[in-house]
């Protein structure tokens, strides 16, 4: 039976999973690698390690799951993490490690662009809001602070770049993950000449541009044999995540939207037309040349959540995150809708959408002696979802969002996925066994060899069986508690600049 693999290079993760023609997925495996944050504002990751280990990962998965039972692959499909950047030299060897999407080290270079006429006109030619997630800013960056390994660079690629080249031997970018650069213009789908005179770099450092159909490149001979794929196997260029996942979600056209909730999160919408709006509060990032996937980002969705049981939670088994946060949960679904007044600000990593501040911090709010660690633990979820309401809110100023699907490691449980139909006032629908940047990335392979005509085929086969309806007196509260995060989040800017001036003079 012919089978359809998918590479995810996530965030913190790799997972290679396999379909079957009619989209079932047959399984699936992961392997993780870390972030650095070697200094404030810092989150750097090893390319090399993440080559290896999606290597690892790959060759077993191949030899324990696609093998044995004689699946004969057709395609292998790439997604990928939005915004790194890494640097190569004339040879093709890292210089150091890449800068990823959460970095926010382009501070100073984005804040001096985003305000002027010039920031403006490159946004709407982008797509990209100017902020240091962007590989524009960050390519700058270098190019102000570490002019030794500008001066040495000989490509400037993302990790997914980098990872398909030393697999084919093709510096390739899909118009999908090239559209959330800074760096493409998304209405000729060619390198926007003034971000690039911008940057210091000429497009001949960037890798050639292709559809996300792209699939001309070959494994290696070494890697064909290794991996015991035939030459004729497919390597799609693939998409990104964000796109993926909602393409995944089954969301296309008007009244739905997709929620994601990984380590970060985002809203989206898709379209064949471009969102406008004068505050740069939304990305309009391509899947294809007609369609546009739209919405906003945060930085802290599920890693704010992780980081807390880290710090906070009990550890039955050793190193057992999972059960931590299980049990914080559990603990946390005992807490009534606001718990007892006590707003969490979730800006760990500062945050994108809407309020783009790369200096905005963490905040507990409204603390006093009656709340417990059950409080503490219902209020950090709230804070991410309230977090997650603020792009929706924001978006439906330009689309009409009547029903959500939600997916990510996050957003899929159900105490998550119930908050969110509360929170939103609207029925959310989920399917708890589906990755849907995975299911997104099959749906591409399908279309390339012919199983689906066309996204909207394609899109119309997902289905999401579990809908959970809001609960309008909890939305009552919910409504109440939020505004207050909100007027808090703006409020606290000035705080918020004075205390990362203070970390930056002692980093």
């Amino acid at each position: 039976m012919d089978c359809f693999i998918t590479i995810d290079l996530g965030t913190g993760a790799v997972k290679v999973s396999a379909f079957n023609p009619h989209g079932k997925m047959l399984h699936a495996m992961k392997g993780s690698y870390p972030t650095f944050h070697t200094r404030p504002d810092w989150s750097e990751q090893d390319p090399e390690q993440i080559f290896i280990t999606m290597l690892y990962v790959l060759k077993n998965f191949l030899n324990e799951k696609i093998h044995p039972k004689k699946y004969k692959v057709v395609s292998i499909c790439f997604s990928a993490a939005m915004h790194s950047v890494m640097t190569t030299d004339r040879n093709g060897v890292p210089l150091g490690n890449a800068i990823v999407w959460s970095d926010n080290r382009a501070k100073q270079e984005s804040q001096e662009l985003r305000n002027t006429e010039f920031g403006n006109m490159l946004y709407n030619a982008t797509g990209t809001p100017i902020h240091p997630m962007s590989p524009l800013s960050k390519i700058t960056w270098i190019k102000n602070h570490d002019p030794e390994r500008f001066r040495q660079a000989q490509k400037f690629l993302s990790i997914k770049t980098y990872i398909i080249q030393q697999l084919t031997g093709e510096y390739i970018i899909d118009h999908s993950l090239a559209s959330a650069t800074g760096l493409l213009n998304i209405h000729s789908l060619k390198w926007e000449e003034e971000a690039l005179r911008f940057a210091g770099i000429t497009p001949q450092q960037l890798p050639a541009l292709v559809p996300v159909f792209y699939s001309t490149a070959k494994l290696r001979r070494e890697y064909q044999s290794s991996l015991n794929l035939p030459a004729g196997v497919q390597i799609i260029a693939g998409s990104s995540d964000g796109c993926l996942a909602t393409l995944g979600g089954g969301i296309r056209g008007e009244g739905k939207a997709t929620i994601t909730i990984e380590d970060s999160g985002a809203v989206r919408v898709m379209g064949k037309k471009v969102l406008k709006d004068d505050k740069q509060r939304f990305f309009n990032y391509l899947l294809t040349e007609d369609s546009y996937v739209s919405g906003g980002p945060t930085n802290n969705g599920g890693a704010v959540f992780e980081w807390y049981a880290k710090q906070f939670g009990v550890f039955k088994r050793a190193f057992d995150l999972d059960d931590s946060m299980e049990t914080l949960m559990s603990d946390a679904a005992k807490v009534p809708a606001g718990s007892g007044g006590l707003i969490f600000l979730p800006y760990l990593q500062g945050e994108r959408a809407p309020i783009w501040n790369a200096d905005a911090k963490g905040v507990y709010f409204g603390l006093n002696i009656q709340h417990e660690q059950p409080h503490f633990a219902r209020a950090t979820i709230e804070g991410i979802l309230y977090a997650v309401y603020s792009i929706g809110k924001t978006l439906e100023e330009h689309r009409v969002i009547e029903s959500l699907c939600v997916n990510g490691r996050f957003a899929s449980l159900p105490f998550w996925t119930q908050l969110i139909a509360d929170i939103f006032n609207k029925p959310v629908s989920t399917k708890i066994d589906a990755d849907s940047v995975a299911v997104g990335a099959f749906l591409l392979s399908a279309i390339n060899t012919g199983i689906y005509k066309n996204l909207d085929e394609a899109a119309q086969t997902v289905q999401l069986p579990d809908t959970y309806k809001p609960k309008k007196s909890q939305h009552q509260i919910y409504k109440k508690h939020y505004a207050i995060f909100e007027r808090l989040s703006y409020k606290l800017f000035d705080e918020f600049k004075a205390i990362s001036a203070l970390q930056q003079k002692k980093g």
